[in-house]
């Protein structure tokens, strides 16, 4: 016979057996590893790791506070929405009508026609309600929805600071500056005006009416208030941009004439 078990293809000498130096217990590891069989995770990466978690954990926090003081600062400085409360300014905003009002006209660039929301506290002299902490919460959280102070008015610009503005011409249009004015924005069946007036605005005053004339306490309502009915320019918050519900009535309201 020719060869031995030695000589056979694949067989290899046995092992020798360990000794007693070698036959040790098996040591624990020294490093985790990630359990996709990555390197070794160190101290260094576990600190990482967790501040990646508190990362992510502080951006569901910040997040939101950039959002929302985002959309204060737009309502604040740029548009800010309003709902319509009364009938004063029919047809043209009805109760219940949504407007967003533009903060980015300055008085000085306000026309005869435009709707505006103002402060009415002293050019219709009436009495701001006192609040406690709790009623400046609500009220605040109020007005981000849309719904304004007691003393918030919406009104059309009908004289300009330096106008004349009369009721009434022989034909029964107001007049300014000497000249009859067309209001097609007039609520149907209503007359310009009841109340007759001659007032002349001083600088930076404004005279301010409702399209519904016989529904409207508006500047002529208050002629003999301390203010004369005449709106300060720095009391107005912004002029009606666009009226955004019912979406029926989506769009801009008539500027008129």
């Amino acid at each position: 016979m020719s060869g031995g078990p030695a000589d056979r293809v694949g067989d290899t000498a046995p092992a020798a057996a360990p000794t007693d130096s070698e036959a040790t217990e098996p040591t624990e590891p020294t490093e985790r590893t990630e359990p996709s069989g990555g390197r070794p995770m160190t101290r260094e990466d576990a600190g990482t790791a967790g501040s990646a978690r508190r990362g992510r954990s502080l951006r569901w926090v910040i997040t939101p506070a950039v959002l929302l003081l985002l959309v204060l600062l737009v309502r604040t400085f740029v548009v800010t929405p309003f709902g319509i409360p009364s009938a004063s300014m029919e047809d043209t905003l009805e109760i219940g009508d949504r407007i967003l009002v533009t903060r980015l006209t300055a008085p000085g660039d306000l026309q005869r026609g435009d709707i505006v929301v103002f402060d009415a506290s002293r050019a219709f002299d009436l009495d701001v309600p006192a609040r406690g902490l709790f009623g400046s919460i609500v009220a605040g959280a109020e007005s981000f929805f849309g719904r304004g102070q007691p003393t918030d008015y919406v009104k059309r610009v009908i004289g300009l600071p330096g106008d004349r503005v009369r009721c009434c011409a022989g034909d029964g249009r107001l007049e300014v500056n000497g000249r009859p004015v067309d209001e097609p924005y007039l609520k149907p069946g209503q007359d310009p005006s009841l109340t007759t007036f001659d007032v002349t605005l001083p600088a930076d005053r404004f005279w301010v009416m409702g399209d519904n004339r016989g529904d409207s306490a508006d500047s002529r309502a208050h002629l003999g208030d301390p203010g004369s009915g005449m709106l300060p320019g720095e009391d107005i918050i912004g002029r009606v941009w666009v009226r955004y519900w019912p979406l029926d009535r989506l769009g801009s309201p008539d500027r008129g004439q």
